[in-house]
């Protein structure tokens, strides 16, 4: 039997390949016997906001009396966060069992680790009963492994440019991607704003439905304008406000007799939270803001929460990330800013030598904060420390999660 690191050690290494396309997650779901097509699912897509959509919408199917299971990525400490029923993750027997099912057709197949842990997670839920799924997209949408199912709604949250080597170098062609997870007879939802980008999600959410069958006909629904949830809500931030009214919006657009109540959904977003979310731990506060939109909302929340200061801000970039003008936005808010290599994401580091010469450059505008390269994680996580009112680790899941692991923090 294979141990629980031993699956590790088999899956991790996968994690350098990217590979699009659905057919390689099929064949392996067909040798588990389909188990995505045992349960109902709900399908959140989009740049930002899906890992607190998908949240939400889990909680009020929970409130509303369902055995829900949500399959989300990445994770900040434990694999095992992944792959949830019900609040309860994956065990580290399942996680060893599944991956010893898996491995010879993954290995036949040539799966990456998202395809074989995307299998996985369908087996899991399935074989824990859940009732109804909450399936979060992986990376951009129409390719991506979890396109698989025929959901009873979808929802693209926001776009915003992430992940260009993979899905294009405009917000339009970003789009394009996210829109192909429209099935039809399903509800799509779009909590964009912009107009140009509602039309493109339009436009080609109409094409994916048209794909599968000729005669359908895309039922898309647009959260209004600026409209934000103005009940009670958990999660803090502005941003947090849009992505709970889209969150309700795809619960209230559900078939019969998964429709939470009203009060379902009142009840579950004013207690629902997510870890890594403008998290707060004592004087620690953990955000994954891991691009340009994810920082500017992360700055606006400072501005409203109002941390006791000074702010020290510990900051790991992944290396294919916009991390000049994330640090341009952090810049403004924080007094003291620390910048490393998160151990995770050592096969990801930004560019240290770029980082030496933009603290150096005379030419850089001027600084709210002072800032430091200390590139060894542990030096930066003492350093950082030092007379800090507030604590701010944000960059990426990476960082995040490499720091609560340190300290001792678990997110489920």
């Amino acid at each position: 039997m294979l141990s629980y690191a031993a699956a590790l050690d088999y899956l991790f290494p996968r994690l350098t390949q990217i590979k699009f396309g659905l057919e390689t997650t099929r064949e392996l779901l067909a040798r588990l016997g389909n188990p995505h097509e045992l349960m109902p699912v709900v399908h959140v897509g989009g740049t930002n906001g899906k890992g607190s959509v998908t949240t939400l919408i889990s909680a009020a199917l929970r409130a509303a009396g369902w055995r829900v299971g949500t399959y989300t990525s990445p994770h900040l400490v434990s694999f095992r966060e992944r792959i949830v029923v019900d609040g309860v993750p994956i065990s580290e027997a399942a996680v060893a069992m599944w991956t010893e099912h898996l491995q010879p057709a993954a290995d036949k197949l040539g799966a990456t680790f998202f395809e074989t842990t995307t299998a996985m997670a369908f087996a899991d839920l399935a074989a824990r009963g859940a009732e109804i799924a909450v399936i979060e997209v992986g990376l951009g949408g129409r390719l991506d492994s979890t396109n698989v199912v025929q959901p009873l709604a979808s929802v693209v949250t926001k776009i915003e440019m992430d992940h260009q080597k993979y899905l294009g170098e405009t917000l339009e062609a970003i789009a394009k991607e996210k829109a192909w997870i429209a099935k039809p007879g399903a509800p799509f939802v779009i909590g964009e704003t912009r107009p140009e980008i509602i039309e493109v999600l339009r436009r080609e959410a109409a094409a994916a439905v048209r794909s599968v069958d000729p005669a359908a006909h895309a039922d898309v629904r647009v959260v209004p304008g600026k409209l934000g949830y103005e009940g009670d809500l958990a999660l803090r931030g502005r941003h947090q406000r849009r992505n709970a009214a889209v969150a309700a919006e795809v619960l209230r657009a559900l078939p019969s007799p998964y429709r939470p109540a009203e009060a379902a959904i009142r009840e579950s977003f004013a207690a629902a939270t997510i870890p890594g979310r403008l998290d707060q731990r004592g004087r620690w506060l953990f955000d994954v803001a891991h691009n340009p939109d994810g920082v500017a909302a992360l700055c606006d929340a400072l501005d409203d929460l109002a941390p006791a200061r000074p702010i020290h801000a510990l900051v790991s970039i992944l290396g294919d990330k916009a991390w000049p003008e994330m640090l341009v936005r952090l810049d403004k808010v924080v007094d003291r800013g620390v910048l490393t290599v998160t151990p995770s994401a050592e096969g990801r580091r930004w560019d240290l030598e770029w980082l030496k010469r933009w603290l150096r450059d005379p030419a850089r505008p001027p600084a709210r904060a002072h800032w430091q390269l200390i590139p060894d994680f542990s030096a930066a996580l003492q350093s950082v420390q030092q007379g800090a009112g507030t604590v701010l680790v944000t960059g990426s899941f990476h960082t995040v999660g490499d720091v609560m692991e340190v300290l001792g923090f678990q997110p489920v």
